[in-house]
């Protein structure tokens, strides 16, 4: 019996030492030539430098058991090793991980809040290829998976906290053979979380279909997995199904594209691409046109028309064939769609109170819903979604679409909106007229007690302007006391298209208001001033020291300022419904100002007033209100703007000229 076994104590040595080391502790650190393999043998953790470049190192992880070596996580992917030296990663005393090189100069390391015992702390490489940081007591204190690379791994989670608008991302390489970080980058959808999107720098690149809470999987048995935790965050699971022994990840590459490979035995293989060739890449179509999956072109949705008119150039989009009125409208439905961006969340419980959303608002352009009951999502039960302004990055993708319901002017009803709002006409300004009568009557008495009461008297000298000459220099502009966010020239030009005449949306004495978007999706107006004005850089001026001191909730808020050699800029938050003047002119427009509406103007622009002359800081003559200068939003509450004639009134003046 004892010679039987004697070979195998012989041998158990030898096992023990070509087994490979899954960890590494205090005291051992990891040199050039040694590395960390999981227990399944997936996954190796060491030093290596990319194919075809000899002069950096990094330490990283890469797949054990193919031949083709294929790196899924670098550490110190920006501060590689330098030629000629050599590294060592060692696990310290304070439960850190640290990389350093032959100079003693630390390149990578973690940090933690964790204090623990020199024999306290372990870095495990998990079979999964998860390279953990843990406790005697399995507590982990860090994780490559909070780290990623380019590389996404079954059982990675992305997520995303639509709270505090925070989310892990992915960032390419920067080349074929260099780990450092590249110019795209994926990530959730941080402000909802129920998209995900590649950035090229600061520009969309491309973004996934709405994610419904489902889980999503192919005939390979590949998934994704939506789970909603807390309420502030979403996260998405990648899972290889019945094929967890196959060899599998997704990959964002250098050149911009999300892949899913799996490896074949012999090569890795793409699943899938995306964006790819073709018409996928983001807004590539232009407002209100889409991608049409089966040919890869660009098409106009029903009810448009190629702005260009038969270029086969999309990158203005497509206009509609017949402008939208409030009066006088249907909804198309287009099924099989990857809904655009830009959306807003609405909580609705039924479809019929998702289109009540949109009927509601002479803004709204399309709405989607999607009945949730039976799967786990964002929200409750169900979900509605709703675009004010244009459509932008929509597929024509089938099956695995969602109906969108879009907007469109013409309807069979359009004549019975009519007559029942001319049969209602009379009774209303049987009723409106008095009382608006009397309203104006009691506003004016109001304002001779007011001004009686305070002395104020014309007088054509004393008006003190709140703004240097016409000689000011943007420093001097700058020196006034207000807090203003200064907005660069280009990202201006950029968010109005190079202030293209199809975003203009207003014009004035002193320039033209052109709509824009700004690169975290904000829509907002820019004001762009007349070049080489005398009065158009006054007027610049007053709106500049004006507003910034102003917050009043029926005043239009000024968002930021651009002065860029001849150029001055103003960038206020943009109001969908326009001005006054627009609904008061308008056949149509007038016919949805109801009283009730009409009456909570009036008192939003009486609040507004109040508040320049009596409740604000400094008291301030408007003086060039009109329908004009009164925008309504959304919800059709008026905002004054353009105080570029605006004056300010001392406090302890008695007399002041309104000329």
């Amino acid at each position: 019996m004892g010679m039987t076994l004697l070979p195998f104590f012989i041998l158990l040595p030898l096992i023990c030492l070509c087994k490979s080391d899954d960890r590494l502790t205090p005291g051992k650190p990891l040199l050039p030539g040694d590395k960390l393999v999981s227990n399944n043998g997936i996954f190796a953790l060491g030093f290596f430098s990319p194919e075809n470049s000899t002069s950096n190192s990094y330490v990283g992880i890469w797949y054990h058991d193919i031949p083709e070596r294929t790196y899924v996580w670098v550490a110190n992917r920006d501060n590689p090793i330098g030629s000629g030296l050599s590294g060592k990663l060692v696990l310290t005393n304070s439960s850190d991980l640290v990389l350093s090189d032959s100079r003693g100069r630390i390149l990578w390391r973690t940090t933690n809040n964790v204090t623990a015992r020199a024999d306290g702390a372990v870095a495990l490489l998990l079979e999964g290829g998860n390279f953990v940081l843990q406790l005697q007591n399995f507590t982990q204190i860090w994780q490559s998976y909070d780290h990623p690379t380019d590389t996404i791994l079954p059982g990675f989670k992305l997520w995303a906290n639509y709270k505090t608008h925070t989310a892990v991302h992915i960032v390419a390489w920067k080349g074929s053979q260099d780990p450092s970080t590249g110019k795209f980058l994926l990530s959730r959808d941080p402000s909802t979380g129920l998209q995900i999107l590649t950035w090229r720098g600061t520009s969309k690149y491309w973004r996934s279909g709405l994610w419904n809470g489902a889980e999503a999987s192919d005939k390979n048995g590949y998934m994704w997995s939506q789970n909603v935790d807390d309420g502030e965050t979403i996260y998405s699971t990648y899972n290889t199904g019945n094929s967890s022994s196959r060899r599998s990840h997704w990959k964002l590459d250098y050149t911009g594209d999300l892949m899913l490979r799996i490896w074949s035995g012999q090569s890795w293989v793409v699943l899938f691409k995306r964006p790819g060739d073709g018409c996928r890449q983001y807004g590539s179509c232009g407002p209100f046109g889409y991608c049409n999956m089966p040919t890869r072109e660009c098409r106009c949705l029903d009810g448009f028309e190629p702005a260009d008119g038969f270029s086969a150039n999309f990158s203005r989009g497509c206009v509609r064939k017949e402008e939208l009125t409030c009066c006088g409208y249907h909804f198309s439905a287009l099924p099989g769609m990857k809904v655009p961006d830009k959306f807003v969340y609405v909580r609705s419980g039924s479809f019929e109170e998702c289109t009540a959303q949109c009927e509601r608002n002479c803004s709204c352009t399309a709405y989607a819903y999607a009945n949730l009951s039976s799967i786990v999502a964002t929200g409750g039960p169900s979900r509605c979604l709703v675009w004010t302004g244009e459509l932008v990055d929509l597929e024509k993708t089938g099956v695995l679409g969602g109906n969108l319901y879009l907007r469109l002017a013409g309807s069979p009803e359009k004549s019975k909106c009519g007559h029942n709002r001319k049969s209602g006409i009379g009774v209303l300004l049987k009723i409106a007229f008095p009382v608006i009568s009397f309203l104006l009557i009691f506003s004016c008495i109001y304002l001779v007690c007011i001004c009686k009461r305070r002395g104020i008297q014309v007088n054509k000298e004393s008006w003190k302007r709140p703004a240097p000459d016409h000689s000011s220099t943007s420093q001097e502009v700058w020196d006034q006391n207000f807090e203003l966010r200064s907005i660069r020239f280009e990202d201006i030009a950029t968010a109005t298209n190079s202030f293209h005449d199809t975003n203009i949306i207003g014009k004035g004495g002193f320039g033209k208001v052109y709509k824009g978007t700004l690169e975290d999706g904000k829509e907002v107006a820019v004001k762009r001033l007349s070049k080489g004005s005398e009065q158009g850089i006054e007027h610049f001026i007053n709106e500049v020291v004006l507003i910034a001191k102003l917050q009043h909730k029926n005043l239009v808020r000024l968002l930021g300022c651009c002065i860029h050699e001849d150029e001055e800029l103003l960038i206020y938050e943009y109001l969908p419904n326009k001005s006054l003047d627009k609904f008061l002119f308008d056949t149509a427009g007038k016919s949805i100002l109801d009283w009730p509406r009409r009456f909570n103007i009036i008192k939003g622009v009486a609040r507004g007033l109040m508040y320049l002359h009596q409740d604000s800081r400094m008291t301030i003559i408007h003086r060039d209100l009109k329908p004009s200068n009164i925008l309504l939003d959304v919800e059709m509450n008026p905002k004054i703007s353009d105080f570029g004639m605006a004056r300010i009134f001392g406090g302890n003046e008695q007399q002041e000229s309104t000329r």
